[in-house]
């Protein structure tokens, strides 16, 4: 007997970011893909930046991506990069502890977005999934291909 699947709960999304950099700094870009399961609903957005990191723009995919969210969900967040979701999942309570410095006492990198981040993920119930980059991932690729446009459009410059 054929067992009926079980309904996707109307409080769950998929997000899935990506960040793209050429040189480190320079032109970068981010892109996100926010899916929406029970609706079959899907939105992307990219942007980009003249000079910047490819941590920032990593951690820019997240941040634009949660954005959107205007009602607490539960996310999966699917990333390529291991310092985003280390940073989310394992760093970020200890920065916070300790002024947001480092083990070391030292600042920590990209600040800014990390505390912005911070906010957003309070709203939520986070759970995070490492992707293999370049690895045929169909949204991996496709959030991949959006930064890299978004960054060469920003390389370019007014």
């Amino acid at each position: 007997m054929a067992t009926t699947p079980e309904p996707v709960p109307l409080d769950y999304v998929k997000l899935f970011t990506d960040g793209a950099c050429k040189g480190n700094p320079g032109p970068g870009g981010w892109a996100f893909i926010l899916q929406h399961p029970a609706s079959g609903k899907a939105h992307e957005g990219s942007g980009g930046e003249a000079h910047t990191t490819n941590n920032r723009m990593e951690l820019m995919g997240v941040i634009r991506g949660l954005e959107l969210l205007r009602l607490p969900l539960t996310v999966d967040l699917y990333s390529d990069s291991q310092y985003v979701l280390k940073g989310m999942r394992e760093w970020m309570a200890g920065w916070k502890r300790n002024g947001w410095r480092t083990a070391d006492r030292q600042p920590v990198k990209n600040q800014d977005l990390w505390v912005a981040l911070d906010e957003l993920k309070g709203k939520h119930t986070l759970r995070f999934n490492w992707v293999k980059g370049h690895s045929g991932h169909p949204e991996n690729e496709r959030c991949d291909r959006l930064a890299v446009i978004a960054r060469d459009l920003a390389g370019h410059g007014p």
